[in-house]
């Protein structure tokens, strides 16, 4: 299970043109007084302070994926695989101009190098990126890099969570960021609105069907909501402090742990969670299995907890 991968952490939030994620920003703040009812017994996430205006916006978008675009996700999905491959390729090339930006930005000298050869590679020899010969030939790495990640690692915090409406989620780093610098880099940005506006949906789409595998977790969860945005953090979180993080595994069993938390209903009792043992206590399954303790008069046994020595 890679629920932190996703690939890519717009697995949950989508590119979208500089004037329109500007305008839905803004129209998000307006919507503050918006509230939404929290569920029974959850409680507030510091890193989530506009969470009845958030959910509202979750609600939103859920209605429109079920009706819209989940559908169409599912019948872009039943195309042949190398045709999915290829356009994956297409879009994922497409915008690699902002990773190597943000390489810059980030000062990875070596990596900037790498994607610039990569993408030239592609753009080229890959037939606009539709062929990834970059990895299949030469086996240049592949990197994902973003303005949001950049800001991060200049000791920038995230920020508020803000779910925006139509395009999910975001922090308040990486909305700015993908607004400014993102936006600025990505040669979609020159093809006029509605030129970008159509390759947003068509690469929207194809996001969408790369993730519907993760549907039934999602949907089977207590707080689908807090699933998401515990997610989404994490999944930043480890782009932003890489090596320095936890791994990847560890992140992935916090979410689980967390989401799993989140998903407690109202008045169950907290410690029902079983507890690790200490390490003095026997394995679980040793005293049945043994003969019954019969303890010379004069000896202790300081390996025998007391409790093992009762009569059941």
């Amino acid at each position: 299970m890679r629920l932190l991968q996703c690939r890519t952490s717009s697995a949950f939030a989508f590119p979208m043109p500089l004037t329109v994620r500007a305008s839905l920003l803004s129209v998000c703040l307006l919507f503050l007084c918006g509230c939404a009812t929290l569920p029974p017994g959850s409680t507030r996430d510091p890193r989530d302070p506009w969470e009845r205006l958030n959910r509202t916006s979750y609600k939103v978008n859920d209605v429109l994926d079920r009706a819209i675009l989940k559908p169409v996700a599912r019948a872009y999905a039943k195309a042949p695989q190398p045709v999915r491959t290829g356009i994956g390729n297409f879009w994922d090339n497409l915008d690699y101009p902002v990773t190597i930006t943000n390489d810059l930005l980030q000062g990875q000298i070596k990596s900037f190098l790498s994607d610039i050869a990569r993408f030239v590679f592609n753009s080229t020899f890959g037939i606009a990126g539709f062929i990834d010969v970059a990895s299949l030939g030469n086996g240049l790495p592949k990197n994902k890099r973003d303005f949001g990640q950049t800001m991060g690692k200049w000791g920038v915090s995230p920020g508020p969570y803000i779910v925006v409406p139509v395009f999910g989620p975001y922090t308040l780093r990486d909305g700015i960021g993908a607004s400014t610098v993102d936006t600025l880099a990505n040669p979609r940005t020159y093809t006029g609105f509605w030129g970008a506006t159509a390759m947003w949906a068509a690469e929207g789409v194809d996001h969408r069907s790369r993730i519907l595998y993760l549907d039934p977790m999602i949907q089977s969860a207590y707080d689908p909501y807090a699933f998401v945005r515990n997610a989404y953090l994490q999944n930043r979180d480890f782009k932003v402090h890489g090596a320095a993080s936890k791994s990847e595994e560890e992140q992935e069993q916090k979410l689980l742990e967390e989401a799993g938390e989140d998903e407690t209903p109202a008045g169950a009792p907290q410690g029902t969670q079983p507890q690790t043992p200490p390490p003095a206590t026997p394995p679980q399954g040793a005293a049945p299995n043994a003969a019954p303790a019969q303890p010379p008069a004069a000896q202790p046994q300081p390996t025998q907890p007391p409790p093992q020595n009762a009569p059941h």
